[in-house]
């Protein structure tokens, strides 16, 4: 059996500060690189990415395995039409040699599922049509989604089996890899296509909302697993929507697939009405910054453990440019001694700090590079380095993050890790690789909205959410969409609906 993997992975927010393009896919910050077919297996099987563990699976069946390209940026605005034309040709190029070279049982391919491009607002729509226009009806394809794909009719038509992770934060991204191998592989051994129900929730729910580690999520994910189980799901897959997406498909939604189309309509039915159920219950509070430094400066007296501060509205992992400097102009003026921020994204100030050297006194115009709003500091630089590491956490575990040149830097009683290119701050070998032991720390902030409570959530003390400025805005209701769907509301609990 021989069966060709590839990948293209992008979070695409229509408001971002910048659009996406070819560099972003060949500098990816914390992430793997560009891949070829001849590098795909040996740079990938080590790493977090989905396509590990379905390089894993496929290897443990015994499956030859035909090579792609693979290509991952981190989230930022829609991917130029040159980056996502660039890609998209090298991996149905790669497809179209693996076929010269023999038949093919299946295609699996890693993607996000929340992708704009400025040629198409449905990306993996597009990418999916392509494949099987090439393979055709008769060859199998499965993918891997983030569960903050945007589903679409068109990625369900031409997919015969979709597996979005079960986890926000992501710690399961190898095992959906695996899944989605493991049924692409039941597909080609039954012979025939699994019958699949698609439903799209008519509600967004808030990103701060989705996190699957506390309710109402955390509810939702245990009655999905009893609704396959019980109604015979051959898989559940559901999809929280990325709520920045400015496309008529944007938002939450599902697919199940069956054995039978009565089965696969019940789950995708039953899983449906649990979602509109706890639809209340995902209007959560989000806290001013000025309110969430004041709490954890108190909280933080006489604690053994950090106090985290989620600054969520600047959080790479969702768009933003991980520079601005709200909710740091806010640890400054209250003196939250013992704080310390990761990160600032800031080349330019980066590079002053190594070109002053450790123990200097530095004059900055640190971050705001995004929206023009920097903050004038002097500060001390307490550590650099080349922002090369490994994440150890557990959503990114065996990832080489490749942050440029780095800083730690003081401003009073705050500490500053300011770095070259952007990660989302959601794994402590981020700290550690410049000094810095975070549970030994007062006040974590973190540029991250849920990805960061895989690990540091365990060794905190306490965990607040800020809005502090910043494009990854916790009521996406503001934003000025003009492409949604008819009849989708915009905030959970509210009955206005686009027009």
């Amino acid at each position: 059996m021989r069966i060709a993997i590839g990948g293209f992975l992008h979070e695409s927010h229509s408001f971002a500060p910048r659009p996406t393009t070819w560099r972003d896919f060949l500098e990816p910050g914390g992430w793997p690189a560009v891949q070829r077919p001849a590098t795909l297996v040996a740079a990938l099987r080590d790493t977090a990415v989905p396509a590990a563990g379905a390089i894993r699976e496929a290897e443990v069946a015994g499956v030859a395995i035909a090579p792609l390209s693979w290509g991952f940026a981190n989230p930022a605005g829609p991917v130029s039409a040159e980056a996502f034309e660039r890609l998209a040709s090298l991996i149905f190029h790669d497809l179209q040699a693996a076929l010269a070279e023999g038949p093919l049982d299946g295609l699996y391919l890693d993607l996000h599922g929340a992708m704009v491009a400025e040629n198409f607002p449905d990306a993996e729509g597009e990418l999916l049509r392509r494949a099987r226009a090439i393979l055709g009806p008769g060859v199998p394809i499965a993918a891997s989604l983030d569960p903050h794909c945007n589903l679409t009719a068109a990625m369900v038509r031409d997919a015969d089996i979709l597996c979005p992770f079960r986890t926000y934060p992501h710690v399961d991204m190898k095992e959906a890899g695996a899944r989605a191998m493991t049924l692409l592989l039941a597909r080609i051994a039954r012979q025939q296509p699994f019958a699949k129900a698609f439903r799209q929730l008519d509600y967004l729910i808030p990103i701060t909302s989705q996190c699957t580690l506390v309710p109402p999520m955390a509810e939702v994910m245990t009655a999905r697993q009893t609704i396959s189980a019980k109604l015979g799901a051959a898989e559940l897959s559901l999809c929280f929507g990325f709520p920045y997406a400015d496309f008529a498909d944007c938002g939450c939604a599902l697919v199940a697939y069956g054995v039978t189309q009565e089965a696969a309509d019940a789950a995708a039915d039953a899983l449906l009405k649990e979602l509109r159920l706890r639809e209340t219950e995902f209007a959560q509070p989000i806290l001013e910054a000025r309110e969430a430094v004041a709490q954890a400066i108190e909280l933080a007296k006489g604690a053994t453990k950090p106090v985290v501060i989620a600054d969520t509205q600047d959080n790479p992992g969702g768009g933003g440019h991980g520079d601005t400097t709200g909710l740091l102009a806010e640890l400054l003026a209250q003196r939250a001694e013992g704080a310390v921020l990761g990160l600032i994204n800031d080349a330019e100030s980066a590079a002053a700090c190594h070109a002053a050297g450790e123990g200097a006194q530095v004059s900055l115009r640190l971050g705001g590079k995004s929206d023009g709003a920097p903050l004038e500091v002097e500060a001390r630089v307490l550590a650099l380095s080349n922002g090369c590491f490994t994440c150890t956490g557990p959503m990114a575990a065996g990832n080489r993050a490749d942050l440029g040149p780095s800083a730690l830097i003081g401003i009073g009683g705050v500490a500053v890790i300011v770095t070259s290119r952007k990660m989302q701050a959601y794994d402590q070998a981020l700290f550690r690789h410049l000094g810095v032991e975070p549970g030994e720390q007062k006040i974590l902030a973190l540029k991250s909205s849920v990805h960061f409570r895989a690990d540091f959530q365990p060794i905190a003390r306490a965990v607040l959410v800020a809005a502090a400025p910043g494009p990854v805005v916790a009521d996406p209701a503001i934003l000025p969409f003009r492409q949604l769907r008819p009849g989708l509301r915009l905030r959970p609990g509210d009955n206005r609906r686009v027009g």
